[in-house]
């Protein structure tokens, strides 16, 4: 990443008077994200950029014109679960598994899906039970959009087991997202996602 959007995320968040952690309430990542953005040794990937731009009050442009292309190889995995506690505490968890990948997290379902259509999605973490949404419908989306996605649930109640498997889904995780969680589902994932086997 470019000094330049790692100085400009910085001014910008500061001129509005935010800290890193409140920036990151808002867009829902971990606090480590936007110091590792703001220091250059990460950078939010383009379609992450509106949301940025939305939260400080900027053109999308100005954001855009300091990004350089360098998530299109990255392998990248979404948390889906309307219950923002569940995304809040997820989002750290996945960061930390896999250290190497774009993580983001929805509480909005049909948002994760526009992302879905917009940026190739490697593996996706969906809630069962998220309000009006049924994450079954979502997982069934997700893999119209990318059939070599891979969808694993989650869910606090095991009884949805059964449903899941017939989705196309290759795990199933009872919350809340637990590190050794995780990393036993690596190796039933339906398509290999490079970097992760040595996890």
């Amino acid at each position: 990443m470019s000094l330049s959007i790692a100085e400009a995320l910085r001014k910008l968040r500061m001129e509005r008077g935010l800290s890193q952690q409140q920036l990151a309430d808002m867009l829902f990542v971990d606090r480590s994200s936007i110091a590792s953005w703001e220091s250059g040794r990460r950078s939010p990937d383009a379609s992450f950029i509106s949301k940025l731009a939305d939260t400080l009050k900027v053109d999308v442009e100005k954001l855009l014109n300091h990004i350089e292309e360098e998530h299109s190889s990255k392998t990248c995995a979404i948390l889906i679960d309307d219950e923002k506690i569940i995304l809040r505490g997820g989002l750290p968890v996945l960061e930390r598994v896999m250290p190497d990948c774009v993580v983001r997290g929805f509480s909005n379902p049909l948002e994760a899906v526009d992302y879905a259509r917009s940026t190739r999605v490697d593996l996706a973490f969906v809630d069962i039970e998220m309000g009006k949404y049924s994450g079954l419908d979502i997982c069934r989306e997700l893999i119209t959009i990318n059939s070599k996605i891979n969808v694993i649930y989650l869910t606090s109640h095991a009884d949805y087991a059964f449903d899941a498997w017939a989705t196309g889904a290759c795990g199933f995780i009872l919350k809340p997202l637990t590190l050794d969680g995780i990393r036993k589902q690596f190796p039933f994932l339906r398509y290999p996602i490079k970097g992760l086997a040595r996890l």
